[in-house]
């Protein structure tokens, strides 16, 4: 088992990634036709199979992280100390969000879908009062709402659940579990059988919501996720079996892939569509896992100011971007500039915008706790892995 004191530096750059990469795929659903909050003059289905390179697996891959991230904590952290310290970390963040940083959203979807002609004013005074009259293909809009930051809201209620069940947790056979997950087999094949028969049962009758009372599936996906990270995060013999298999992993995880594109392609898959996609997602899982954990555990890349920075810069920056991509997007829609303008414009602004926000926020004591960051400027000693 891991010691106390070992920081996972390989945990860190994958969350950094995986957050990064949600970035830039907030970017491309401005571009792409599936519904999103506004849209481009030139969405179509071009970007489509790279944006579904990642949709699969980086969220699931976020909670799989903050389980082990909660682990860490369990260890140092007593079950009350812990409830305040991740309540306030996640919920102060999500509350200021809903009503500051995610309302210019819904402004800018209802100008865009609906013709809202009212102004900031009114349309605010209405989203605090939970208007509904705001419809978008017969659905209402509803408001207040959390948008990007669904989330936050998940990642606590499963953190408050584990805490809850601190002591039965810690009172099953962890080891022989971590030992079944270092066989090969169950490595490779027991996730992606679960996850897809998730998928083939669950996610038709309950949709993906977002909406927390409702998401059945998504909680039984990324509760998985989370429990399983929780369960291996110190258990290094599940982690070096993961290193192993990181090469088969990759070529399954390309394999899996293609198939994957083909059976949207052709409308094809039938019965086995939820298994491919849930060995895509478990596959790239397990092969980033496995490389991160050879590669970015020690060497020069490991601890460096530049990852110490984004460790601590990466929250804000999610809470952030997606203001600032639905906006400028629907600014830049009726000027009619190229695709290629439109995305380099967008790109720019927004890494512009979160690194601003985030030299701003983390200079104002009062500001930092509404963005996830800690209330002390300079920590006094490296934290365990942060999840958010």
């Amino acid at each position: 088992m891991s010691g106390l004191s070992e920081r996972r530096y390989d945990l860190d750059w994958l969350r950094i990634a995986a957050f990064g990469l949600l970035i830039f795929y907030h970017i491309g659903m401005f571009f792409v036709s599936w519904d999103w909050h506004v849209k481009s003059a030139h969405a179509g289905p071009a970007l489509q199979p790279l944006m579904l390179l990642t949709n699969p697996w980086r969220l699931a891959l976020l909670f799989l992280i903050a389980g082990c991230a909660t682990r860490f904590m369990t260890d140092r952290t007593d079950r009350l100390p812990m409830l305040k310290s991740r309540s306030l970390r996640l919920l102060l963040p999500l509350i200021f969000g809903m009503l500051v940083i995610v309302p210019p959203q819904t402004y800018a979807e209802i100008v865009e879908k609906l013709g809202y002609a009212e102004g900031w004013l009114a349309f605010y005074g209405q989203y605090l009062t939970f208007y509904d009259g705001w419809k978008i293909k017969g659905q209402a809009l509803i408001v207040p709402t959390w948008n990007h930051l669904w989330f936050v809201a998940y990642l606590w209620v499963y953190t408050m659940i584990v805490i809850a069940l601190r002591p039965i947790l810690h009172a099953l056979p962890m080891r022989g579990v971590a030992a079944l997950f270092r066989q090969p087999l169950v490595l490779l094949l027991l996730p992606p059988v679960f996850v897809g028969l998730l998928r083939l049962t669950l996610r038709p009758v309950f949709g993906e919501t977002h909406a927390l009372l409702d998401d059945w599936y998504l909680h039984a996906l990324y509760m998985a996720m989370f429990l399983f990270g929780y369960g291996i995060a110190k258990h290094d013999g599940t982690w070096l079996a993961i290193e192993r298999l990181r090469w088969i992993a990759l070529g399954l995880a390309v394999i899996a892939y293609v198939v994957m594109i083909w059976a949207v392609l052709t409308d094809l898959g039938g019965k086995l569509r939820p298994f491919v996609w849930a060995a895509d997602q478990w596959m790239w899982i397990l092969a980033l896992l496995g490389f991160s954990y050879r590669w970015l555990r020690q060497g020069r890349l490991t601890d460096s100011p530049t990852r110490r920075y984004l460790t601590d810069a990466i929250f804000p920056f999610y809470i952030i971007h997606q203001t600032v991509i639905v906006m400028v997007g629907h600014t830049l829609t009726p000027l009619g500039l190229p695709a290629w303008a439109e995305g380099v414009i967008l790109i720019a602004v927004t890494a512009a915008a979160c690194v601003s926000g985030y030299e701003i926020v983390r200079h104002i004591s009062w500001l930092r706790p509404l963005f996830g960051l800690r209330l002390d400027t300079l920590p006094k000693r490296p934290a365990a892995l942060q999840a958010g």
